[in-house]
């Protein structure tokens, strides 16, 4: 291998072989001379060929210039197509690596938002499954509240006195009442008579009412509505025995039943049940329709009121009356002592008037513009 300006060629690259001839013909130029040289008298045909190996020479010479320059001009334009490539090659691999990083951070970034909300979500799973099992635990604690008679019955009488706290002043009703039967009443409300104090009591068919629901076959079913229609009989007959008392309180009662689908089902299902009790005098009300009961029982509490103090606002009326004339008698003479006063005050400053042009007259020595007003300037006395 041999090297010429910065590129390498090998020895039988025929550029080297071209430079190589040349340098030989060089050399056998050199020797030529010398032999003209020590023969100066060598015939002219060999310095023709001389001459002409010459020129050969040089002109393998300027070829071989040529041919030099164009090799140093060739390996320039191949360092600088290289370099540009080296910078296009580096920028691109640049632009590569930047948007690498640039991916792989969105991409973090993306999983780190992601892993946020997918902690936050189950956050919010976790509080819900909590959630449900403490519904679920207050689920079982109702199922076992009303499982059993007397808790499902202190179950209604805690929603009945929460309706009747809402509706009704504190004064206008008594809860667990004792009337003279020696019966307990879960709510006794004092209406005036009539129709006179009024029993809620709150009773919940709730085995009769499940047993109807969970059953499958007709055979089942037929069974379970007989054992509804008799609990709610049952009901009605115990109200109205122990809760309408005649002299004591009205001619009816309710019955409050702590359930919306139960009473929708009684109503729906078991018209002749509510007829019978409308019969016996026992309405049969919801938590919605005692709640609206209620409201007219103020109503009624309200206009009672009102009437036991009508005389009491009359005899207010009538003292206030007598007040307002008193008033107007008081008004009437202040008016006419301020006419007085105000007829007083003309008078007054008639004779100020009177008084300060008789000053100014006086100040101005006009003696007998005074003799010629009839109005003397001193009052004469009056006769003892």
């Amino acid at each position: 291998m041999i090297t010429i300006g910065g590129m390498s060629y090998a020895w039988s690259d025929p550029l080297v072989l071209g430079v190589l001839a040349g340098v030989v013909l060089l050399l056998l130029l050199a020797a030529i001379l010398r032999v003209v040289l020590r023969s100066a008298r060598m015939a002219e045909p060999v310095l023709r060929e001389v001459t002409w190996l010459a020129d050969r020479v040089q002109s393998l010479s300027d070829g071989q210039e040529r041919l030099a320059g164009g090799l140093h001009h060739v390996s320039e334009s191949q360092a600088v197509s290289q370099s540009a490539m080296l910078k296009v090659m580096e920028q691109r691999l640049a632009e590569v690596q930047r948007n690498m990083v640039e991916q792989l951070h969105g991409t973090s970034t993306r999983t780190a938002r992601s892993l946020g909300e997918l902690h936050q979500r189950l956050e919010t799973i976790d509080k819900a499954q909590a959630n449900i099992e403490k519904l679920s635990g207050n689920v079982l604690s109702l199922q076992d509240i009303l499982s059993n008679k007397q808790t499902r019955g202190a179950f209604g009488e805690i929603q009945l006195n929460d309706i009747v706290l809402k509706a009704l002043p504190s004064d206008a009703f008594t809860m667990q009442a004792t009337l003279s039967n020696g019966r307990r009443a879960d709510c006794l409300v004092h209406l005036p008579k009539p129709p006179g104090p009024i029993v809620i009591d709150a009773k919940f068919p709730l085995e009769a009412y499940e047993a109807l629901r969970r059953a499958e076959t007709p055979q089942a079913k037929l069974e379970a509505e007989r054992m509804f229609r008799a609990a709610v009989r049952v009901h009605i007959k115990a109200i109205s025995e122990k809760y309408i008392l005649e002299g004591e309180t009205a001619d009816g009662a309710l019955m409050f039943l702590p359930s919306e689908a139960v009473y929708a089902e009684l109503h729906a299902n078991f018209p002749e049940v509510v007829r019978e009790g409308f019969a016996a005098k026992v309405w049969i009300v919801s938590p919605t329709t005692c709640m609206a009961t209620l409201n007219t029982m103020r109503a009624v509490l309200k206009d009672a009121r009102m009437r036991e103090q009508a005389g009491a606002i009359r005899k207010e009326l009538a003292l206030l009356y007598g007040d307002v004339e008193r008033l107007g008698a008081r008004v009437e003479n202040l008016d006419r002592h301020f006419g007085q006063a105000a007829k007083d005050i003309e008078e007054i400053k008639i004779s100020s008037e009177k008084a300060t042009k008789r000053a100014r007259r006086l100040d101005n020595f006009d003696f007998e513009e005074l003799g010629s007003d009839s109005v003397p300037l001193i009052a004469p006395r009056a006769a003892e």
